[in-house]
């Protein structure tokens, strides 16, 4: 990537989000420009019911624009049928969540593997890029460890495997510190600190934790449905 054109990999342009609940109208975003670029290490960060996370879900075309635009990597997500954003989310776009979500039948390399299973991609393949992985990130030898037999920050490696194991455009992290001790923590933000620069991997935080701010190379804080702010930081 190249500093002076770095590749766009989120566009939103005037991007608004309006629903009701009961007999109120909540405009959660009212009309947010943003830009986000390969390899950036970001956090949208705002009080509660500032639409830092709405924003993440329509990034993760978890959900739908009220008007505006919304590109991933120059595709336009209100142009895409719902196949292909179900493709879109399984190949480009990682996802890691507050409460791990993983499967508790399925080992931490199943977990790990899931997508590149749903992808086809063959079993010799995956066993080698999942396996690289779990030791990159310090779970080496826990590969055949269920969830429950798993601490929390351990779980969440395992999210972080399972997110960046096909090597997507963009991963979105919705709170991933939320769980755990405030030493787990700092290791989770290593982790991912560290794949970010090594594998140039695009990170975008959800959050008002402190602790993943100071990690973030750039803030943008979002207050009432709007972008009160946008800094960078230098690395």
């Amino acid at each position: 990537m190249s500093e002076s054109n770095p590749i766009p990999v989120v566009e939103m342009q005037g991007v608004r989000k309006d629903y009701r609940q009961g007999e109120l109208d909540i405009h959660a975003l009212r009309g947010i420009d943003l830009v986000v670029h390969q390899g950036e290490f970001m956090t949208l960060c705002g009080p509660s019911g500032s639409g830092k996370t709405t924003a993440l879900n329509l990034i993760g075309a978890l959900d739908t624009a009220s008007s505006g635009s919304i590109k991933l990597e120059g595709h336009d997500l209100n142009a895409l049928s719902r196949r292909a954003l179900s493709h879109l989310r399984r190949d480009r776009i990682g996802f890691v969540f507050q409460a791990y979500n993983l499967l508790p039948v399925l080992t931490a390399y199943e977990n790990a593997e899931a997508v590149l299973a749903l992808q086809g991609q063959p079993e010799p393949q995956r066993r080698e890029r999942v396996m690289k992985l779990l030791a990159e990130v310090g779970l080496g030898g826990m590969e055949d460890r269920r969830p429950d037999q798993l601490s929390g920050g351990q779980q969440q490696r395992v999210a972080i495997v399972r997110a960046i194991a096909s090597d997507p455009a963009v991963v979105l992290a919705d709170e991933p510190t939320a769980n755990v001790d405030s030493e787990t923590a700092e290791k989770l933000l290593d982790i991912m600190e560290d794949l970010n620069r090594k594998r140039k991997i695009t990170f975008i935080f959800s959050t008002h934790d402190p602790r993943v701010m100071n990690h973030a190379r750039r803030i943008v804080r979002l207050v009432d449905g709007q972008i009160a702010s946008d800094k960078a930081k230098g690395d």
